[in-house]
């Protein structure tokens, strides 16, 4: 059976820390699908098809190079729907501390009575990455601080010209 994988996020933007787990994922699936919600409650600053892009420049060439089988795909719907869109077994998500955790653990349990068919796999953040999260890499890029050990450098670039044109 083929082991596809979905690692769902909103990526406003896609940070080191997003990377790290698309880079460890690609070793765990055969396919792996990166689902870019819409969530307009999170206020985005990028525009959902800006997101799709910067996840597509960022991961293609991680999944290239692991010879994996990648696409990038937007949705508004329930991840579970998503998922089974996607004909996935398995949804991918990344912890970073024990909030995360208690927010994952719900939101599993939810998941599973809907389909208990889709395993979700859980990976740990890299200790580098553990504090980083896309809404402080708005504020602190918002109020003129470095934001380039926290995203890629052209992602660190596309959140500094949004920025600036406000």
């Amino acid at each position: 059976m083929e082991r596809i994988g979905v690692y769902p996020g909103t990526f406003d933007p896609i940070t080191k820390g997003h990377i790290d787990i698309i880079r460890r994922s690609l070793t765990l699936v055969d396919r792996l699908i990166i689902g870019v919600a819409t969530n307009p409650s999170k206020d985005p600053m990028f525009t959902l098809e800006e997101r799709v892009a910067m996840v597509m420049r960022e991961a293609g060439p991680l999944a290239e190079k692991a010879e994996v089988a990648f696409e990038v795909v937007q949705f508004d719907e329930l991840l579970m729907h998503f998922a089974e869109r996607m004909n996935a077994n398995i949804i991918i998500r990344g912890l970073r501390a024990v909030a995360d955790f208690e927010y994952e653990f719900q939101m599993t349990g939810m998941n599973y009575q809907i389909n208990p068919s889709i395993e979700t796999v859980f990976l740990m953040a890299d200790p580098r990455y553990q504090t980083i999260a896309s809404k402080l890499v708005k504020e602190v890029a918002i109020y003129g601080g470095k934001i380039d050990a926290f995203v890629p450098p052209a992602v660190a670039e596309a959140v500094r010209a949004k920025v600036n044109k406000s």
